[in-house]
């Protein structure tokens, strides 16, 4: 997903359970978590956690990282990420197995696990939760963003024009099998069920959608405690019914603060558990709270997270003008830019140099994939020379219009790529649009090149690979097309066997990195903190925190 900022965190995948032919898959024991810091009885403790007010907390349109980590704690979909096991696991489905071509999925579902208001999950929850996603009619005159999701499913695009009330492709043969038909293969289906938003739903919230979107009715290890208060808080409470291990602490309090500066203050002052930390203040946290070891678990003394995320800053290009149609130009743009210093001296080591669409926490990564996104600013001259000779005055005679936000820091960032393009002679205006107007352009190609993330929506190489750079992609925003390409992502995903499939996928990143569409500038990272009160949390590249396993001293 494109992003103004970070968006919705997602689960990455190493490996995973789908076995070759059949894609016969038998679930790990499923359940939210990393590390499991030791058995006991679920402690008297509430946890202070700082959010901004979210778009949405309601699976129907979850859509961004702040109702995200509320709606994770209180739905569970079919499948989760286990990052340190490092294998795509079940939560409510027990097994699942596909057929030869990887079109269709039959899920299997552990029985009789419950909701908080009481009433059992079946296959209809999720066929009902699902199509709720799709349905306009959901919420009348504001419909679902996230609806794409479930674009691989049949009926979807009926369902969306109003000639269907149902997605023909799933049924529910008993209350414990739900059956999904895609419109083409996907073998990496299964990760896309570990999506937060395709969650089951009861039958209570075709009753009442106001009370729902605020007060969601999940199958989550937490459930709702009051409604969510606009601006305020979001409070939760242990659902002591949860089919899973029962959460160890009592109460979960979301803070909801107006910006990250007034919250780290709330954070400082003792009223806050786990906060965000300003970049300015990175380097004087990391020294007073402790860096985890691994970047994503806090224990004594380590409470400070800088573990790398899933979600990669870049520079868009529109691949159908001069001169940036021309690929060694966009190599020599790339390569002009020093990613290092901006990362150390804008954003205190929070951020990493990126050597490629793809961050390393996604499976199948490989380092300095794409080989022009490093800083040689000889080799940049070099290429340049032969396209545009400098005149006397060292000038190129090139005025490119660079566009971009301002807030939110990228003002800076963008300077910094400016001075580096006119180390090498190259004239950069800088282009300040209204964000809405800059998207707009995208769509209509009315641009040259400005600034932008991806944070990715599924745990896998196609998530990054297919949507950016297949040429029929409505995400494919630099008119890139290479029809070897295309025909390379669709066999790729009809590619059943993991590894095999993984490899391919490599393949084509390393050819789309040749021809540098876009320009990758940073990898994210946490830059999360928490109290001394947290004796184990566990924060995953996706941003989603494990409160069902988190305890407090």
């Amino acid at each position: 997903m494109a992003t103004n900022h970070v968006m919705m965190g997602r689960r990455a995948f190493v490996g995973g359970t789908l076995a070759t032919g059949a894609l016969a898959a038998l679930a790990a024991c499923g359940k939210k978590g990393g590390s499991d810091a030791g058995s006991g009885a679920a402690g008297d403790a509430t946890i202070n956690f700082y959010i901004n007010n979210p778009v949405c907390i309601d699976p129907y349109n979850t859509q961004e990282s702040e109702g995200t980590q509320v709606e994770y704690q209180l739905f569970d979909s079919l499948t989760t990420y286990d990052f340190e096991a490092k294998e795509l696991k079940g939560l409510v489905a027990d097994s699942w197995e596909a057929n030869d071509d990887a079109t269709q999925y039959t899920f299997h579902l552990k029985s009789g696990t419950k909701f908080h208001n009481g009433e059992t999950v079946t296959s209809k929850s999720f066929k009902y939760g699902w199509e709720r996603i799709c349905n306009p009619e959901t919420n009348p005159g504001s419909p679902s963003v996230i609806s794409y999701h479930l674009s691989f499913v049949k009926g979807y695009d009926e369902m969306l024009d109003g000639s269907a009330t149902e997605l023909s492709g799933v049924t529910c043969p008993d209350d414990d099998t739900l059956v999904v038909e895609l419109t083409s293969a996907l073998a990496d289906f299964p990760y896309v069920c570990s999506h937060p938003a395709l969650a089951p739903v009861p039958e209570a919230a075709k009753d009442d959608f106001k009370s729902f979107f605020l007060a969601p009715i999940g199958n989550g290890p937490f459930k709702m405690d009051g409604k969510w208060e606009d601006g305020q808080e979001i409070n939760l409470t242990r659902f002591d019914d949860y089919y899973g291990e029962k959460a160890k602490i009592s109460a979960v309090h979301f803070a909801i603060q107006k910006d990250m500066e007034t919250a780290y203050k709330e954070f400082q002052g003792g009223n806050l558990d786990v906060c965000d930390v300003p970049v300015a203040q990175v380097d004087s946290a990391v020294a007073d709270r402790g860096k985890s070891e691994d970047g994503y678990t806090m224990s004594d003394g380590q409470h400070m997270l800088l573990g790398e995320e899933l979600s990669t800053y870049y520079l868009i290009v529109n691949n159908t003008i001069e001169p940036y149609n021309n690929p060694d130009f966009r190599r020599a743009l790339s390569l002009a830019i020093n990613r290092e210093a901006i990362c150390k001296t804008l954003f205190k080591g929070t951020r990493t140099p990126a050597d490629g669409i793809v961050p390393p926490a996604i499976a199948g990564y490989e380092k300095n994939s794409w080989a022009d996104c490093r800083y040689d600013k000889d080799a940049a001259v070099e290429i340049l020379d032969k396209l545009y000779p400098a005149g006397n005055d060292g000038s190129r005679g090139l005025k490119l219009k660079l566009s971009y936000n301002q807030d939110g820091g990228h003002k800076e960032i963008m300077e910094s790529v400016i001075g580096d393009l006119n180390a090498v002679g190259i004239d950069v205006e800088s282009d300040t649009p209204e964000w809405a107007a800059f998207i707009s352009s995208l769509d209509s190609k009315s641009y040259e090149f400005g600034r932008m993330g991806w944070s990715a929506d599924y745990p896998i190489l196609d998530n990054f690979l297919y949507p950016m750079f297949n040429s029929k992609s409505a995400d494919n925003k630099t008119g890139y097309a290479d029809p070897e390409v295309d025909e390379a992502l669709v066999a790729a995903r009809a590619t059943v066997d993991d590894a095999e499939r993984i490899k391919a996928l490599q393949a084509i990143n390393r050819k789309v990195g040749d021809a540098m569409p876009i320009i990758p500038l940073m990898f994210y990272t946490h830059q999360i903190a928490g109290s001394d009160r947290v004796k184990h949390l566990y924060i995953d590249p996706s941003k989603h925190a494990e409160l069902g396993t988190a305890e407090l001293a």
